[in-house]
């Protein structure tokens, strides 16, 4: 701990830890064990892995400035090459990577001759398949770490209920009594407030005074990219001369827009999610979720990069009925028919393996051939190697490859080269302007050449400096598990989709119940602080179960909100919809495009998002247009055999709480936009703990 105050002083100018850092860093030094850091947004994370990994070198700490590096795929081969050498050689302290690097074998194998003293975990609320934000790589991360054999482990996160925090401690061998850290949630200077509005004219006309009253930076947050192009140019003719951000821009473009706002004294940004991480300023003083969010979690996080620096702030919360139906589509997007699982498995298990054991596949391809969202086809994949052992993903490659000349000189070395496999390369490639093309794929195919060979030709005239080179469309790569074979017979293949069907509709159930809560938390009668922290757990937040400036401290009742949805479809707008688009196989393809929801096989059949009719019948409930498309496919010879889509409803006994003016809370209602009641279940989760090996 000496030297850990040390680095503190010396390296990050502090003179004290905050809150439970030092606790954390305890634990990690001196008793050797692993911790979970539950911190909300800017409550210091950071130190409390950047101070053990200095304190736990390799060689002593001789020189002044810390050696850190990420490592990512836009790296140049020198860089890359740079920080290979510094990590084997002890040099490098501390190297970021993403959970997809360790389907890297180059990396898996260099970090095989290392030791890591110290993984930190950062976001790892993602390893929970209970949490809104899960990803299936962070599982990966935590057999890395046993395979590894890791020294010590620190999970850090911002966002994680009760349930999100057991399975964390489970995946990490954490001690769920001794090995927890966290700081209250509850921070006064914030003034939660909710607005209910009909259409975006109210919200605009409750935001304007708003960001025109503002005494420093304001975001306002938004669900889609157009909405923050539209918000934006509402605002600019009132005297605001809000910033614009979102996951559209260029790279170039995001980044100069974070920088001028986080130089600027009161500026406004309309952003997107993807706005936030990194930013670390103190002052904002507005956070305006112009949109719902559609989890607990986001809202929470992103509230939380208001008034870092102590002093009073808004955060308001915009209802609008019909906001809900683009969440829902979110929600219900990802869930692809049950006999499209069937068909993608049946691919996956009759392909032939390579010389080495691995099939690969282009899932770009294969989401538009199965109509399966490319991250739902990754999930798919993991869950083939997690949860059922039936292989495991290895170092992905690029199919395609763009050679353009570099110098005459190059060109000439390169047209001159004898060489069995650049013989291949030259034979196969096609001429494209200026370059020439070629799939490493089929030529290896025809030729009866090893792909490798050509891929690493190819790379051999780039590194002389030859040629330069454009890679394109990537394939996965995965190693079949000998002792566990794929299913081969259709009832195996049936049941191994009926298992990964069924967890798909589970996770949009629980994406459903997780727009529940949050319109649950809206309008709630209790204090909006209170009922945030009851959520993450944390029953005893706020003094005396009042913050006293949220809009239900201030008025004594929650907000009165009630979205509806039609239940009975029109018909002729169902005939319409049946005369659009030809398909009869899939009625969930049919009220995907009724209700507006996205979707590969929609996408290249031209019934997407330019379609007149694309997101028609928003107004109607999900269920009802499946029941209602079910029935004309049937007519055709369709039997439909899936369960319904979930729904959800918040009906329940309220409590009505006493606020501080003294008056009693009414009760508030929300109808659920299914015609049945809620159908969602929550499990208990695997809870547990198994004490950390010990090797």
């Amino acid at each position: 701990m000496e030297k850990a105050y040390e680095v503190l002083r010396d390296t990050f100018g502090f003179d004290s830890f905050r809150l439970s850092q030092e606790e954390v860093i305890r634990r990690l030094l001196v008793e050797n064990e692993n911790a979970l850091v539950l911190y909300p947004t800017g409550g210091g994370k950071s130190l409390t892995y950047q101070v053990p990994a200095l304190c736990l070198e390799v060689d002593s700490l001789v020189r002044r400035g810390v050696k850190a590096a990420n490592l990512d795929s836009t790296q140049p081969m020198d860089r890359i090459s740079w920080i290979r050498g510094e990590v084997l050689s002890g040099s490098m302290k501390i190297l970021y990577v993403a959970p997809e690097r360790l389907n890297n074998e180059n990396f898996v194998n260099m970090m095989r001759r290392v030791k890591i003293a110290l993984l930190a975990v950062d976001e790892s609320h993602c390893i929970s398949q209970w949490g809104s934000s899960f990803r299936p790589e962070y599982l990966k991360i935590a057999r890395f770490a046993e395979e590894m054999d890791v020294e010590r482990v620190l999970c850090l996160t911002a966002t994680a209920t009760k349930m999100v925090s057991e399975d964390i401690c489970k995946n990490f061998y954490i001690s769920p009594t001794e090995g927890v850290f966290r700081t209250p949630m509850y921070r006064p200077n914030l003034a939660f407030q909710v607005e209910v509005v009909n259409n975006l004219e109210e919200k605009l006309d409750k935001l304007i005074p708003l960001l025109q009253s503002r005494t420093g930076p304001a975001i306002v947050y938004v669900t889609l990219q157009k909405h923050a192009e539209d918000v934006a140019n509402h605002l600019r003719p009132h005297g605001l001369e809000p910033m614009v951000y979102h996951a559209g821009l260029p790279s170039e473009e995001r980044e100069r827009i974070q920088m001028q706002f986080m130089e600027s004294e009161n500026g406004i940004v309309c952003a997107t999610i993807a706005f936030g991480m990194g930013i670390d300023k103190a002052n904002i003083r507005q956070v305006v979720h112009l949109y719902m969010p559609k989890t607990l979690e986001n809202y929470s996080q992103e509230v939380g990069r208001a008034g870092r620096d102590g002093l009073p702030s808004q955060c308001v919360m915009f209802l609008c009925a019909a906001d809900i139906p683009i969440l829902e589509g979110f929600a219900r997007g990802d869930t692809c028919s049950k006999k499209d699982i069937q068909l993608w498995i049946q691919e996956v298990a009759m392909k032939q393996s390579a010389a080495d054991g691995t099939i690969d596949f282009n899932l770009y391809e294969q989401a538009k051939q199965y109509d399966i969202r490319q991250n739902v086809l990754n999930l798919c994949y993991a869950q083939l190697e997690l949860d059922y052992n039936h292989l495991r993903a290895v170092t992905p490659f690029y199919s395609v490859f763009e050679i353009n000349s570099r110098t005459s000189d190059g060109w000439q070395k390169v047209m001159s080269d004898n060489s069995p496999a650049a013989k291949v390369v030259k034979q196969y490639w096609t001429s494209k302007t200026s370059a020439h093309v070629i799939d490493v794929v089929q030529a290896a195919k025809y030729s009866k050449t090893d792909r490798n060979d050509l891929a690493k030709k190819i790379s051999d005239w780039e590194l002389d400096g030859h040629i330069t080179c454009k890679a394109s469309q990537v394939r996965y790569r995965f190693a079949l598990q000998s002792s566990n074979p794929l299913p081969k017979t259709v009832a195996e293949i049936t049941q191994l989709a009926d298992l990964i069907h069924e967890r798909m509709q589970g996770r949009e159930n629980e994406a459903i119940e997780k727009i529940r809560k949050v319109i649950e938390f809206a309008i709630d009668d209790d204090c909006l602080p209170q009922s945030l922290c009851e959520y993450f757990d944390d029953s005893e937040g706020v003094p005396g179960g009042m913050c006293g400036k949220c809009t239900f401290c201030e008025t004594g009742s929650g907000v009165e909100f009630n979205p509806t949805a039609q239940s009975t479809p029109d018909p002729k707008q169902i005939k319409a919809i049946l005369n659009a688009c030809h398909v009869r196989d899939d009625p969930r393809l049919l009220a995907r495009m009724a209700f507006g929801i996205t979707s590969p096989r929609l996408t290249a059949g031209k019934w997407s998002t330019y379609h007149p009719l694309f997101g028609s019948m928003v107004a109607y409930d999900f269920n009802a247009l499946v029941a209602a498309f079910d029935a004309e496919c049937k007519k055709v010879g369709y039997e439909n055999l899936e369960a319904p889509a979930p729904t959800y409803s918040t009906s329940r006994k309220r409590t009505s709480t006493q606020a501080n003016s003294g008056s009693s809370g009414s009760k508030s209602n929300y109808t659920s936009r299914g015609s049945g009641s809620s159908s969602y279940s929550r499990g208990r989760g695997r809870g547990g703990y198994a004490k950390r090996a010990r090797r």
